[in-house]
């Protein structure tokens, strides 16, 4: 039970880092420069660097998760109109592909990777000789 408490909170902090990195990511993702949609790539380069460190960092998959769901609730609530008629994320014209819509369908690809990618440490720790082996098995 003494351990529920901390894991909670890891819980609710990374939602709400992940809320933050996706409200920056969705209305970062419109800038371009010239045709180099430079807000979108780096959107999606900062997202996937804040999933991996989650995941390398906390060995948890949950807090990953919630990462990952707290960036999609924010791309999913600011995508739409505001109560005053703005929007964050313009609808691309007819026969286009809008960087908004490369931004809604790259996050939850993202998070599925690097949710879903297995936990290789097991296998590196008993696969691996370790250093006092190596050490022996070199010649004098």
């Amino acid at each position: 039970m003494s351990s529920l408490w901390p894991r909670l909170v890891t819980w609710v902090i990374a939602l709400v880092v992940g809320v933050v990195y996706g409200l920056a990511g969705t209305i970062a993702q419109s800038f371009s420069v010239g045709v180099l949609p430079v807000g979108l790539v780096l959107a999606i380069i900062g997202s996937a660097a804040l999933l991996a460190a989650v995941r390398l960092l906390t060995g948890d998959r949950w807090s990953t998760l919630l990462v990952g769901l707290g960036i999609m609730t924010a791309t999913l609530v600011f995508s739409g109109a505001g109560p005053g008629g703005s929007v964050i994320v313009p609808q691309p014209p007819e026969g286009t592909i809008g960087t908004g819509i490369i931004w809604t369908i790259a996050v939850p690809v993202l998070v599925a990777v690097v949710v879903a990618w297995p936990d290789l440490s097991a296998a590196r720790d008993s696969g691996a000789p370790s250093a006092a082996r190596s050490e022996d098995a070199r010649p004098n």
